[in-house]
Formats: C-alpha cells, structure tokens, sequence
C-alpha cells in the first residue's frame, strides 16, 4: 500500500512560526495553480498502476480555505486514475472558521472522512500573538459541525508566553470534543520566520520547560486512554493516522503540487516551492521537480533507523531482515553500546524506552555514520 499527497498552498493568512510553501496572498491563482495539478496527477498515474493506495491527505496551507469544488476535482480525478483500496483514509486540513456546512457537504460528496483540526493553543491570547486566524469560539463550533467524523487536533507547545495551566486547558478543551487522534508538536523557530527572530530574543520558552510540557501532556493523554504511537502522535486505539504511519514505515508515496515530496521505487523526488515556477513547469508539459536523487543503501538503512525508532513500536529484525537481507544486530554492532541505556530489546526487535522517546533525536543519530 502506498500514500497520496496534495499540497494546497493558499491560506488566509501566515502564522508567525510557519515556514511551509503557503501563500495567503495568492489565492487568486487557485484555478490556474489547480488546473495545473490536476494535470500533474493525470501525467504520473500511468506509471503508478502497480500501486494500490490506501490513504490520501490533503495538507498546506489551508486546504478548507479554498473553493471545495477544487477538493471534489482533485478526488474525482484520483478515483478515475488510481487503484485505490476499500477502505481508503482520506485526511483534510482544517483551520477552525474556514468551513461551512456548505462545504461539508461537498468534502462528503468528494469522499473526505477525516479531519485533522488545527487549535494549537486554548488561549486566545496565544491565538492572537502566533497570527492564527481563529480563536477558542471558532473552534468549537468547528467541532460542532464535524461532529460525528473521525477527527484529530493539532496543539502546540513552546508557543509565546504559554504556561503548564494553557498547556493543560489546550489538551482538556481537545479532549473534550469527540476526537480519536491528537498531534502534539514542540514549535522548532525557522530562520526568516517572524518567530525565529522571537527565538533569538529569548521570548519562547526553553527546552526544559518544553520538555516538561510534553511529559505533562504525555501523561494526562495516557489517563484519558491514548497511547502515544509516535512521537508526536497519540492515538484512541484503532484510530492511529494511516497515512502519517506510512511515512514512519518508509513506506512509498506520491505528493502532488507546490513543494511535494514524493518516495517511489527507492528514489525522492521534490516539486518546486513556488506557484508561478511550479504552473510554468506543468504548462510547458514539464514536471515541476526541482530535486531528484536515488537513495544509496546505506542511506536507506538509516532513514529506516530514524522513522521506525520514532514509533513506539521501534525497529521488527523480522522487518528488518525482509528489507535489507542483514541482520540488524549485526549491521549496528558498533552503534549500539553507547545508547544501549536509552533502548529495550526484544527477541523481536528494539525500541527507544518510553522515558526517552522526547529526545530520541540525540539517539537516532548515533546510528548514522
């Protein structure tokens, strides 16, 4: 099984933190930028027809902030041109006050059934502060609508000014609401975003405070019945996001649009990051690629290293050896004394301890050469 991709560009305005291709002043190029998507996915389809797909996931940007009739056309098309499963997952981003029943009707007609809600903070004042465009209001009644989907929230920790009491009102106001998924991200400041400068000031929390975020998170979602199934992801048992699990299994995927990223039969291609070279690209019946690389063997090793001890089900040997024809044991004879403390094995396979796993950045990389 493998994933779909389709990166939305426009929203309605930029978060202070954010550094992903999103454009909040280009919305007027919605049907050129589309029509040239559209074309993108009908010229790869032909070479993807030994694939069977099981998740597809629309990202950006805001994808509910655009017409709905570009969501519906982009899921026709995938329907036409793919092998998709029965049980398909099918993700859409949502800010809180960009969607309406009548777009709701629409996403159910394009066969969406589940909803990634991005809150980040219960704190208005936070909301404000990070540029966000909706507040504590907004999001319920985001809720409200979708109620009766299969619904995740995203919240954030490190935000400006946010205390353990915002921390912990953000988790119970997500927890309240009918969800089977919550994503927990620390904000990491990008440079040249407005926030990278906040960083520098010292205006954000430290890392130890971040940390001791994370911990407390951990543990008010384990008594409310999540697990933590990655790092950053905690789950109702059964309803783990396929399509995020694909890319923590190394599994191959196909991204669509502006700045997507895409992993097929071992090689990593990248799409331009801005509309007007992406569109020029495909209008001159071009790919927008702007990087493409082969993966060397032992790059594979570690990028399956990486992603599988994000989990916490870590690193299968069965797995292991099915992938590379090697034992595992043996390939990392020499990295493992120095982070052995930090890891439990198995006879099955190894995984970072739970009390490690926040920091597992600082013991994946002694795997690396």
């Amino acid at each position: 099984m493998a994933g779909i991709y389709i990166h939305v560009p426009f929203c309605k305005d930029k978060c202070t933190y954010c550094d992903f291709a999103s454009f909040p002043r280009e919305i007027g190029k919605a049907e050129a930028y589309f029509a040239c998507l559209y074309k993108e996915i009908k010229s790869r389809a032909q070479s993807l027809k030994d694939k069977t797909f099981d998740t597809i996931y629309f990202g950006g940007g805001t994808p509910s902030y655009v017409d709905p009739k570009f969501i519906l056309g982009a899921m026709r098309l995938i329907k036409e041109q793919f092998n998709l499963a029965n049980d398909l997952e099918v993700t859409l981003e949502v800010n809180p006050g960009t969607i309406d029943k009548g777009k709701l009707l629409i996403y159910k007609k394009a066969g969406i059934n589940r909803f990634s809600v991005g809150l980040q903070s219960a704190d208005d004042k936070i909301l404000r502060d990070i540029n966000r465009i909706h507040n504590v209001t907004d999001f319920l009644r985001t809720m409200k609508l979708l109620k009766g989907f299969n619904l995740s929230v995203d919240i954030m920790l490190g935000l400006p000014n946010q205390t353990f009491e915002s921390v912990k009102q953000t988790i119970a106001l997500a927890t309240s609401q009918d969800i089977k998924h919550i994503s927990v991200y620390a904000l990491t400041p990008e440079e040249g975003t407005p926030m990278y400068s906040r960083y520098l000031n010292g205006d954000l929390p430290d890392a130890d405070t971040v940390t001791d975020y994370y911990e407390e998170v951990v543990k008010i979602l384990k008594e409310l019945g999540f697990d933590r199934y990655e790092v950053s992801n905690f789950a109702k048992p059964g309803f783990e996001s396929r399509h995020n699990l694909n890319y923590w299994k190394r599994g191959e995927y196909i991204g669509f649009g502006v700045a997507a990223s895409s992993f097929i039969n071992e090689r990593r291609f990248t799409n331009a990051q801005r509309i007007d070279e992406y569109v020029h690209c495909l209008l001159h019946g071009k790919y927008a690629e702007i990087i493409s690389e082969d993966i060397p063997e032992d790059e594979r090793r570690f990028e399956y290293i990486m992603l599988h001890l994000r989990t916490s089900l870590g690193v299968s040997f069965e797995d292991y050896k099915k992938t590379f024809g090697t034992d595992f044991m043996l390939d990392f004879k020499d990295k493992i004394p120095p982070v052995r403390k930090y890891l439990e094995f198995t006879d099955d396979g190894v995984k970072i301890k739970d009390e490690y796993l926040y920091v597992q950045n600082n013991i994946i990389i002694q795997f690396m050469d």
